[in-house]
């Protein structure tokens, strides 16, 4: 573990964020920017030599280069990398080239599954080592998410715990209108996990959360907003997709210079 995630380290991981997305002219901002909070937050106070992070929410994975910029597992040249021919950081978690990251995962909902059978692994091997996995909301839509959920609970996977962005947006509209699982926390609860509902952007409450002890296998549905920090792209399915004009890059570049 690398220390107490400083509020300047944030600030900073969030502008390089909106940075490598844009000289890199691609989109996904918008799930990147709801779930980067807890994503450095893991890599900065959660980890041990051990533990393993798996984003099952391959579209965020610019959220989790930073992260691996933040403690220096990634320099700045190799971000400038990003979505370019034969880098190592490609559009989704790479199957390779990266210690960081041990599966190459995507957004039909498989991280899960990864993810419990690496907490058994672990457990079975007794090395003690713990597994943090990041979904989407949208991904509660699959069936293979729900059947890991079924075999992570039946093996009593203390040392799992699984993320849920929850901005209740995904590729073609609100998580409610495509195919709604509210309220999914309390769908959750009628396995035997603990389930606990908590602000996404509240660094301090999802520090509370997330390492306190356990006694079950723990989920935390993190109420999120898609595309925070970005008053354009809040709340808009568009940031989904879009990439930034120059405009638009500057404008969000100062309204996070404005919030720092």
């Amino acid at each position: 573990m690398k220390g107490v995630l400083q509020t300047a380290v944030l600030h900073a991981a969030r502008r390089r964020l909106l940075r490598m997305h844009f000289d890199a002219g691609v989109g996904h901002l918008g799930g990147n920017l709801s779930c980067i909070d807890a994503v450095l937050l893991v890599f900065h106070e959660m980890l041990g030599a051990q533990d393993r992070f798996i984003l099952s929410k391959g579209h965020s994975v610019g959220a989790l280069y930073i992260a691996l910029w933040s403690i220096g597992r990634l320099s700045d040249d190799d971000l400038k990398t990003f979505h370019k021919d034969a880098t190592l950081l490609p559009a989704h978690p790479p199957a390779f080239g990266l210690p960081d990251i041990p599966f190459a995962t995507g957004s039909l909902g498989h991280g899960l599954s990864l993810a419990a059978g690496t907490a058994l692994g672990m457990k079975m091997n007794r090395n003690g080592g713990r597994v943090v996995c990041l979904t989407s909301d949208g991904e509660w839509q699959e069936g293979s998410t729900w059947e890991a959920l079924i075999f992570a609970s039946h093996r009593q996977l203390t040392n799992l715990t699984v993320l849920v962005d929850h901005n209740g947006l995904q590729g073609f509209g609100t998580t409610t209108e495509v195919a709604s699982m509210a309220p999914l926390a309390e769908r959750l609860k009628g396995f035997d996990v603990e389930v606990v509902s908590v602000d996404g952007h509240d660094v301090d409450a999802l520090r509370h959360t997330l390492t306190r002890p356990a006694t079950r296998m723990r989920i935390a549905v993190m109420r999120t907003v898609k595309g925070k920090g970005v008053s354009f792209l809040e709340n808009r399915m568009e940031s989904h997709y879009l990439p930034l004009s120059r405009t638009q890059f500057e404008l969000a570049m100062a309204e996070m210079e404005a919030t720092a």
